[in-house]
């Protein structure tokens, strides 16, 4: 039975608000496996642990720091959450989408993710971007089921765009300005933790997938259901089983997020800019 209830949700935006203002919340960014993001010209005010917020056990994972941290320009906001929640950790679906309904709740119009995954193309390299334009949600579950499925309208919403066209189009193209090699393509979801086999990795690319991964899904779908624009950054750090020459490490994930951080930044600077100038206009 669900014990995380939308009043714990509720209850944690007031006091992150109260404690530290935020501002006019432009966007809410979020790290995936090894990745750090900055905000370029933009200062960090405040740094809050999760356990702070949430009222679950926070599961230590390697790459990801269990912190959000408030940017300020200004009047204007952001939200950078420093690591997410998995299912794998033993996290229910509402307990994973926590993240994005907490930005939503704060004002944020627009949800950028970042994840590490394997790509199954081998045409798409380590360290290569993946601008994701769909999903594939093969995570057996879902955030709007049960309680939070009547905490907020719509019940059923339409997934046809969940990932904005806008925001897609305009990170292939600061991606390629900022020196990546960039591609689109769908993101299929996975429960993990192991690693997929070949046979699986195989199943997944005939069904339409380009790169797997083991989160974002249930983000995408409850900041959807809020009415936020989505945009999810793939960053490939590993050919996937049956692509890959050898066997897959998590700390191959890691290595790759650390060199890839200086042009994650410089993508997110721009990115942010374009959000910042639309949101005045």
């Amino acid at each position: 039975m669900e014990t995380f209830a939308p009043e714990h949700l509720e209850a944690a935006a007031q006091a992150l608000a109260r404690r530290h203002p935020v501002g006019q919340v432009r966007a809410a960014l979020v790290a995936g496996s090894g990745i750090t993001l900055a905000a370029p010209g933009w200062e960090r005010t405040a740094e809050v642990p999760y356990p702070e917020l949430f009222p679950f056990d926070i599961v230590p994972l390697p790459g990801h720091t269990p912190t959000v941290s408030v940017w300020r320009r200004g009047l204007d906001g952001l939200l950078v959450f420093n690591g997410r929640f998995h299912l794998y950790q033993g996290y229910s679906a509402a307990e994973v989408a926590a993240i994005p309904r907490l930005a939503g709740l704060l004002g944020a119009p627009a949800y950028l993710a970042t994840n590490a995954t394997g790509a199954m193309d081998p045409a798409i390299p380590p360290g290569s971007l993946v601008v994701v334009r769909d999903h594939i949600n093969l995570q057996g579950t879902n955030p709007l089921v049960g309680a939070w499925g009547r905490w907020r309208p719509p019940l059923f919403p339409d997934m046809t765009d969940a990932y904005d066209p806008v925001l897609r189009a305009a990170a292939l193209r600061h991606a390629r300005a900022v020196g990546f090699a960039v591609f689109e393509g769908v993101y299929a979801g996975v429960l993990g933790p192991s690693f997929e086999t070949p046979a699986e990795i195989e199943m997944l690319r005939r069904a339409g997938g380009t790169v797997v991964g083991m989160s974002t899904v249930q983000e995408v779908i409850a900041a959807r259901h809020l009415g936020m624009r989505v945009l999810v950054l793939s960053l490939a750090t590993n050919p996937a089983a049956g692509v890959a020459k050898g066997p897959l490490s998590h700390e191959e994930v890691l290595e790759v997020g650390e060199a890839a951080k200086g042009k994650l930044a410089a993508l997110v600077g721009r990115l942010l800019d374009e959000l910042v100038a639309e949101g005045r206009q």
